[in-house]
C-alpha cells in the first residue's frame, strides 16, 4: 500500500520502480506478499498480478483481504473475491482476510454467515487459508478469536508506541496461545517511527552504544517478541527495501539486550509527551468530500510540535498545503473519523491545526 507513485496520486503506481523493488525483494528471500481491494485506488492487485509474472507468483505467498465495510451479502462477499482473483490473475489466495475487523463489523459479517462462506470457497480451492486483520480495543479481538477454531492467523497494528494500544502485547500472547500466526503491520508507525526524529528524541538515542537508523530500532523491536510471525512493511524506495533485508537477516529474538528495551521505552515516553498524533497514513480518510488533505495536515501537526511550535512549519504547512485543502475547509461532517482504523479523533486534530498553523502571526 505504500508503493512509489508518480505525481503523488496513490492511485497511479510508479511500475518501473515498484518492480525492481518486489523483484529484488522476491529475489532476496522474501516470500510473503500482503496487498488488499482498496489499495492504492483499487490498482495493487491488478499490479501484483504483473510483478509476480515468470516464475514469481510460485515463489510467494499472496495474501489479500475482504473489503468487509462494503460486504451487505454472500452475493457481495463472491462479486469481491471474483473480482479479486481476476485482478490478481490467479486461481488461489493463499491467505485470505477480513479486512480491518473490529466487534460491530465481525458482528455484521457473522449474521451475513461469513464462515459458511469462507469455508465453501476454502472447500472449492478459491482460498487456502483463512485470517483477519483487527483495529479494536483487545475484547473484540479476544471475541473474533474465539468465534471460529478456523483462523490460520490474524494481522495487527504493533509497534513500541503501540504495545498497549488495540490487540496490543495482550493480544500478540492471546493469539500465539490459541495457535494462531501473528502478522504484524505498522511496525514504523506508518514511518512515523522512521523519519529524523525531533531533538529529545535522538538525544535519548545518542545514549545506544549500537548505533541504528530509527528503522531499524522499530522493526528490532517488534522481532525482539517471539510470538511476531512476520512483519510487514511498506517501502517507497529500493534504498527501504535492501536495509530492512539486512535487517531482518539479523531478526532472530532476541535481538535486543536489556538496556536497549530501556532505552526504548524512554523514547517511546517521550513521544507520548510531544503529544503525537498516531495517524499511519494509511489513507483510508482519503478522499475527503471537502478536500482536506488530513494525513498530510496531521504530520505537519506532528512536526510543529515536535519542533516546540518552530514557526517554520507553519511556513511549510501553507507552501504544501493549498488554502482549498487546509484544515480549515473541515466541515466536521465525521466520514474520516468513521473509517479511520486508529480512532482518531480527526476533527478535533484538524481544528488544532488550523488554528495552529493557518493564523497570521
Amino acid at each position: 500500500m505504500r508503493l512509489p507513485t508518480i505525481g503523488g496520486d496513490p492511485a497511479k503506481i510508479d511500475e518501473a520502480k515498484a518492480t525492481e523493488m518486489l523483484h529484488y525483494t522476491i529475489d532476496h528471500g522474501v516470500n510473503y506478499i500482503d496487498t488488499a481491494y482498496p489499495y492504492h485506488g483499487g490498482t495493487s492487485e491488478k499490479f501484483l498480478a504483473k510483478v509476480l509474472q515468470n516464475g514469481y507468483r510460485e515463489k510467494v505467498k499472496l495474501a489479500t483481504k475482504m473489503p468487509s465495510w462494503l460486504v451487505n451479502s454472500q452475493q457481495d462477499m463472491n462479486k469481491y473475491l471474483n473480482e479479486q482473483l481476476a485482478r490478481l490473475q490467479t486461481d488461489q489466495i493463499d491467505l485470505y482476510l477480513l479486512h480491518g475487523l473490529g466487534r460491530e463489523r465481525w458482528q455484521k459479517l457473522t449474521q451475513l454467515n461469513v464462515i459458511d462462506w469462507l469455508e465453501n470457497k476454502k472447500k472449492e480451492g478459491k482460498i487456502s487459508h483463512i485470517g483477519f486483520s483487527f483495529h479494536d480495543e483487545f475484547s473484540a479481538f479476544k471475541e473474533i478469536i474465539d468465534s471460529y477454531d478456523g483462523w490460520t492467523m490474524c494481522q495487527i497494528q504493533y509497534n513500541y508506541m503501540d504495545a498497549n494500544y488495540q490487540a496490543g502485547t495482550r493480544g500478540l500472547k492471546y493469539a500465539t496461545s490459541k495457535g494462531l500466526a501473528v502478522v504484524v503491520m505498522e511496525p514504523v508507525a506508518g514511518g512515523r517511527l522512521a523519519i529524523n526524529p525531533p531533538k529529545q528524541i535522538q538525544t535519548l538515542w545518542t545514549q545506544a552504544k549500537t548505533k541504528r537508523t530509527q528503522a531499524e530500532w522499530a522493526l528490532r523491536w517488534v522481532w525482539n517478541h517471539p510470538e511476531v510471525s512476520l512483519v510487514l512493511s511498506g517501502m517507497s524506495t529500493l534504498q527501504q527495501v535492501e536495509e530492512n533485508i539486512n535487517t531482518a537477516e539479523h531478526s532472530e529474538p532476541p535481538t535486543l539486550n536489556r538496556q536497549e528495551l530501556t532505552l526504548i521505552n524512554k523514547v517511546a515516553k517521550k513521544y507520548q509527551q510531544l503529544g503525537f498524533a498516531p495517524c499511519t497514513k494509511c489513507r483510508y480518510c482519503q478522499p475527503c468530500p471537502q478536500g482536506v488533505e488530513i494525513p498530510e495536515i496531521i504530520e505537519l501537526y506532528n512536526q510543529y510540535y515536535a519542533s516546540s511550535r518552530n514557526p517554520e512549519i507553519k511556513t511549510k504547512y501553507k507552501k504544501q498545503i493549498a488554502p482549498e485543502h487546509q484544515a480549515k475547509k473541515c466541515i466536521r461532517c465525521g466520514k474520516c473519523e468513521e473509517i479511520c482504523p486508529q480512532k482518531l479523533p480527526i476533527r478535533q486534530i484538524l481544528g488544532n491545526a488550523a488554528f495552529h498553523l493557518e493564523q497570521s502571526g
